[in-house]
């Protein structure tokens, strides 16, 4: 059984950082992508940041700059690094893995975790 699970999540205030892990478990090969998305309350989930299995890697906009994303295929782990947050990147964080067709920047993924709280305060 697959199963993502996410932490790292917290309250800062502005200009800080934090890192995001999430360890995923019950795949036999590890999945080409995975991703980070986000969302905050009113608001659609949306794209942040994806890492294949190759080393490919990209970012919204919004983040570009600020995030760096990274995986250890041998431990199964997917981290996003964030500095200089803002406030506007309040949101719950999602892990998500295995996507088809490896569309990365697509929302269709397979599997998602169940999320880790992310709180920027001005």
């Amino acid at each position: 059984q697959v199963q993502l699970v996410e932490s790292g999540g917290g309250s800062v205030q502005a200009g800080g950082s934090l890192r995001l892990s999430c360890v995923a478990s019950g795949y036999i090969y590890s999945p080409y992508c995975m991703g980070w998305f986000r969302q905050a309350p009113g608001k659609e989930r949306e794209f942040v940041s994806y890492a294949t299995r190759t080393g490919n890697t990209d970012w919204a906009d919004s983040v570009k700059g600020r995030f760096t994303i990274s995986r250890d295929i041998a431990k199964n782990t997917l981290y996003l690094q964030m500095n200089s947050l803002k406030p506007e990147d309040t949101a719950m964080y999602y892990c998500a893995a295995e996507v088809p067709g490896n569309w990365c920047h697509s929302n269709l993924y397979n599997n998602w975790g169940q999320g880790t709280q992310v709180t920027v305060s001005s």
